[in-house]
């Protein structure tokens, strides 16, 4: 008997500045115990030119009561965040 693993995506919709609304899958949302903030790292499923899937890191800010992907400016966090796909890509090949 052939047993196929599935794994259950979880999705979400974005809404961009001109107001379009995207599906999105997510790989990993987590938040940083210290600071309290929060991220989530996403996909559109798009490959770029090497045929790797493109992710994308959001901040998530949820002080204005609706949640808001906020951009990545600090390096500091950028260096933590760069920790994480790392750790979550020896997960992937082990």
């Amino acid at each position: 008997m052939e047993m196929e693993n599935q794994v259950e995506k979880r999705m979400m919709s974005i809404v961009s500045d001109d107001g379009t609304t995207e599906e999105v899958e997510v790989i990993l949302a987590f938040e940083f115990k210290d600071n309290k903030k929060e991220y989530v790292i996403y996909t559109k499923n798009e490959k770029d030119e090497n045929g790797n899937v493109t992710v994308y890191v959001s901040n998530v800010d949820r002080e204005s009561g609706e949640p808001r992907l906020m951009g990545v400016e600090d390096e500091a966090e950028w260096a933590r965040i760069k920790d994480v796909l790392r750790e979550l890509s020896k997960d992937d090949y082990q």
